[in-house]
This record gives C-alpha cells, sequence and structure tokens, in this order.
C-alpha cells in the first residue's frame, strides 16, 4: 500500500500510545493497536517475518525483502514503541507510585471505551459469540487476580517472560507489563532498563520475537477462520481486565523483597492499602501486592484513616480516559 510520510508519522505516533499503554502494569498496547486501526495489518505483517522471507531477502534483494515484511510499517510503529516504553516506563512508575488512583482512573476509562469500539466490530451476535465473550471476561478477570511470584533475574527466566509477555501485549485487554507483574519480572526489566544492563535487555527482546512471531500466526489464522468469535474472545479479555485497573483497591497479602516472605498486609500498618503505606513512609521497594481486591471509594478512605479518595478528580480522569480512545479511533480512520 502507498503511503506518505505524515502517514509513518502518525503509525509512529501509535506506536508511542502503544508503548506508554504496556508500560503500565493493566494496560495493554494490543488495546490502543485495535482502536487505533493496525491491529489486524500488525497482527498479518508480523506473521508473514518467517525463513521463506528471508529467502527473499538472498535470492531477490533487499528491496523486495523490505516490501515483502512491510518493513516501512514496522520500522515506524516499533520506533514508537520503544521510545515511549523506555521513556514512559520511568514516568510510569512514578505515578504508579506517588498518584495511583489518578493514573488508574485514566486508563479505566480508556478501557471502558475500549470495550465498545472492540466490540462493534462484530458483525453478528450469536449463542457462541456470547459465551466466548463471558469466557473471555472470566478468564481475563481470573489473571488479573492471580498473585505475583518473586523477583528472579535468571537469564533463561527473562526469555521465557519476555516470550509469554509479548503474547498478552498484542492481545486488547490482558496487559503484558500485567504478565510481567504476575510472573516477577516488571522489577527486573525496569532496572535492567533503568542500569542499563543490555545484555538482559537483549535476552528479554530476543525472547520477546521468539514468542510474538509464534504468537502472532496463531491469530491470523483465528482472525481468518473465526474473526466474530476471536473478536468475541478479545472484548472479554478487555472487559475482564477492568478488576486490575479499577483505582481503589484494598492490599491483604504483600510479599518483602528481602526475605521473599508472603505476609498479610495488616501485619506491618495499619492502613488498608499498600500505595498508601508506601507513599506515607516514602519506601516504594521494601514490599510489593501479593493479593488485593477492588473496593468502593468510601471504602477506601475508610480503611485509610479518612484519606481523601479523590473520587471527583478521578472520575473526570476516567472521562478524559474515556474520550481519548473517541481520539485515537478517529485518527486510526486516517491510516489503515
Amino acid at each position: 500500500m502507498q503511503r506518505r510520510l505524515t502517514d509513518y508519522l502518525i503509525i509512529s505516533l501509535k506506536g508511542m500510545a502503544m508503548g506508554a499503554a504496556d508500560a503500565v502494569p493493566g494496560v495493554s498496547g494490543g488495546t490502543i493497536a485495535f482502536i487505533s486501526g493496525i491491529y489486524e495489518e500488525l497482527i498479518t505483517t508480523i506473521s508473514n517475518v518467517n525463513f521463506k522471507t528471508l529467502k527473499v531477502l538472498k535470492t531477490e534483494g533487499l528491496k523486495p525483502f523490505w516490501k515483502k515484511i512491510n518493513g516501512s510499517f514496522l520500522l515506524a510503529l516499533l520506533t514508537g514503541i520503544i521510545i515511549s516504553f523506555v521513556t514512559f516506563m520511568k514516568l510510569a512508575k512514578y505515578l504508579i507510585e506517588y498518584h495511583p488512583i489518578l493514573i488508574w482512573s485514566f486508563f479505566f476509562g480508556l478501557i471502558i471505551a475500549s470495550i465498545f469500539f472492540v466490540g462493534k466490530q462484530i458483525t453478528k451476535w450469536t449463542l457462541s459469540t456470547i459465551i466466548t465473550t463471558v469466557a473471555g471476561a472470566a478468564l481475563a478477570y481470573y489473571i488479573t487476580s492471580l498473585p505475583s511470584m518473586a523477583s528472579n533475574d535468571n537469564s533463561f527466566f527473562l526469555f521465557f517472560a519476555g516470550a509469554i509477555a509479548i503474547c498478552a501485549m498484542i492481545l486488547p485487554g490482558i496487559s503484558g507489563s500485567f504478565i510481567l507483574v504476575i510472573l516477577g519480572a516488571y522489577k527486573s526489566l525496569s532496572n535492567a532498563i533503568d542500569s542499563l544492563d543490555f545484555q538482559k535487555i537483549l535476552i528479554f527482546i530476543l525472547g520477546a520475537i521468539i514468542g510474538l512471531l509464534s504468537f502472532s500466526r496463531v491469530l491470523k489464522w483465528l482472525f481468518k477462520h473465526y474473526h466474530n468469535l476471536t473478536l468475541a474472545l478479545l472484548t472479554g479479555f478487555i472487559f475482564g481486565s477492568l478488576n486490575k485497573i479499577w483505582p481503589w483497591k484494598k492490599t491483604i497479602t504483600i510479599m518483602s523483597n528481602t526475605s521473599n516472605d508472603v505476609i498479610p498486609f495488616s501485619s506491618i500498618s495499619d492502613l488498608g492499602t499498600l500505595s498508601v503505606y508506601q507513599k506515607n513512609v516514602q519506601d516504594f521497594e521494601a514490599y510489593k501486592t501479593i493479593v488485593e481486591q477492588s473496593i468502593m471509594p468510601s471504602t477506601f478512605s475508610e480503611i485509610n484513616n479518612q484519606i481523601d479518595p479523590q473520587t471527583m478528580l478521578a472520575i473526570g480522569l476516567m472521562v478524559i480516559g474515556f474520550l481519548t480512545i473517541f481520539i485515537l479511533e478517529k485518527i486510526g480512520t486516517k491510516v489503515q
């Protein structure tokens, strides 16, 4: 397809939106790709990269190979994703530590709108699509309720984590970063990026490439043979992920990052939420959440010494997040 330079700049901006979303544990870059109108092209392009494509490079040269892999599209998109992911990861870490309610509220509104826009792509609702949607929601909800594992710096483990997380990153509704949190690899990767540990970063990227090339073929096949059911499953994934993104949480159990012991949060604080405790003591490294549950703003205030739950500001940010999807979808219609 013939595209201009401005078209590729817009694709890079979409990549930046995907990278920013993937940097937040709980939000999927795949959702942004779907809303912005590039999801199926992305899956098809990635799945077309194989040994036959490499033979084109050997026998016909660079130009036919570049065209075969849709190279300009991939380069523009990946440039945006990488720049945004690396830079926004630090900002996301700060916002999650100091303004968790506000950042989760924005993304909650974004995901609510995403459910509508992905769901409307289903051309015909039948009993099977409804069942598939419910199954997808139940699976995503179950994933978001899983306890996190201890941090692991093992090279093979980072390779495995990269392969698994990238599959989640290209699935709307399931956050790759959250999968890294569950696997215990998010902190290891974040530290590697902060310290520019290129060995660990490259191992993670290699795992991600292997996982991406494998899983994209599965998705391409599903879209080709079961388009409506696949969309129904993705809609369910997005709906089920709302549990993770809900801004107000009660912490049940935590893990000590020094001893890896899992203990009730109530044993270290009279407060009800780890993020509030961490902000009070200015220590975000000693403990991490293992099990938490979503609660109402009034309950959040009650269990945290009547702290302001920021309800009105949170609702405002939900609305902004909701409207952001409309803007992305409008931009998405310009570049297909």
